[in-house]
């Protein structure tokens, strides 16, 4: 009798597929996301906007308006040119087809976001993670042996790093990118709004350097639309694995209408930004808790039991992400992301008494 184990890849049978929780009528504090919603004034004009389109025709597969629009809004250089996707993830996924040659490898930091490695097991590529130290910062030898040792096809450095939060330092990264002579490497600026650095006016000094960015975290998760920018040589071929209409037209006319008000996210970042430091100098204050610097909108911490911690929180509606299984480097830490400032007191109230109860 045919059954999935008859024709599914094994390695596929053995995975876990990525969990999402449940949030309804959560504080939800777990996928650092802008907490913030989008005016009702601008919310309404978008619909009025979105309800002219013509949702019977396929959308533009290179919507050209959109695509000059975040090229002069985003500073992306001269000479370089961009690739949308459908959120980051269908991107780091289209970098793995196109660099699926037989034997290659997939290079990157861990603990760092998930999706690298994921992908790169899908697309049937070696992964392969060189440990960052017990600081969370580039272990630049060992990733110069590895690179040396494996020549992988690509290389992800995230910019800042999901889930530690860390900026790496720009001499270790101009010394990766140097090694990775063989590599494609991709620096992932997911968390720029909130790191306020970036590689994007650097691009063209390097030959095998992208940069990758998504609405998601400015605060526009919900339109999925993520984009790649170097040199138009790399992405004319990645564009080849691209599914024809990966972005629909609901996300592309919503993304070109409010990079006109990009003023409005500049400034919920910068709170956000304020709200990390005020929440980050209030937790150092609690027993038996680290905290870790942070350039995303989310901040790293130890406990002494993240289980119990996170159990303690989840009874009082507040969800956090427990990364205690993700990497030995994060073992009993939380990721917490900056709510607004509601959302922050609640979860300090809601740790003080977890803490106190340990």
């Amino acid at each position: 009798m045919l059954n999935p184990e008859n024709l599914i890849r094994p390695e596929v049978l053995a995975m876990t597929r990525y969990a999402v929780t449940d949030a309804d009528g959560l504080i939800k504090l777990d996928a650092m996301e802008n907490p913030f919603p989008l005016p009702e004034p601008l919310a309404h004009e978008l619909g009025q906007r979105l309800s002219q389109l013509a949702l019977n025709r396929y959308p533009a597969p290179h919507p050209s308006a959109l695509i000059e629009k975040l090229k002069r809004m985003m500073d992306v250089p001269s000479g370089c040119d961009v690739l949308l996707g459908n959120g980051s993830d269908e991107i780091i996924s289209m970098l793995a087809v196109a660099c699926a040659r037989p034997g290659a490898k997939v290079l990157t930091p861990v603990p760092s976001f998930v999706m690298y490695e994921q992908t790169a097991r899908l697309a049937q590529l070696e992964f392969i993670g060189v440990p960052l130290k017990d600081d969370f910062t580039l272990d630049t030898q060992a990733m110069s042996l590895a690179l040396e040792r494996h020549q992988p096809a690509l290389v992800y450095l995230a910019y800042p790093n999901n889930p530690t939060g860390n900026l790496f330092d720009t001499d270790a990264l101009e010394q990766i990118i140097g090694a990775a002579h063989a590599s494609l490497v991709v620096i992932d600026e997911a968390y720029q709004p909130f790191a306020e650095h970036s590689w994007m006016k650097r691009l063209t000094e390097f030959k095998n350097v992208l940069v990758m960015r998504t609405f998601s975290k400015l605060g526009l998760a919900g339109i999925r639309l993520g984009y790649l920018v170097g040199a138009p040589a790399w992405l004319a071929q990645i564009d080849k694995v691209r599914p024809p209409y990966n972005t629909n037209v609901l996300t592309q006319a919503a993304a070109e209408f409010l990079l006109d008000h990009l003023t409005l996210f500049d400034k919920q970042a910068a709170l956000l930004r304020a709200e990390r430091a005020r929440l980050a100098t209030l937790l150092a204050q609690l027993p038996e808790l680290t905290v870790y610097p942070s350039a995303g909108n989310f901040l790293l911490v130890r406990t002494p039991d993240a289980q119990r911690v996170f159990d303690h929180l989840l009874a009082q509606r507040i969800l956090v992400k427990n990364l205690s299984k993700m990497h030995p480097l994060l073992l009993h830490c939380l990721r917490l992301t900056v709510g607004t400032p509601f959302e922050n007191e609640q979860l300090l109230a809601a740790l003080k008494t977890a803490l106190v109860e340990a």
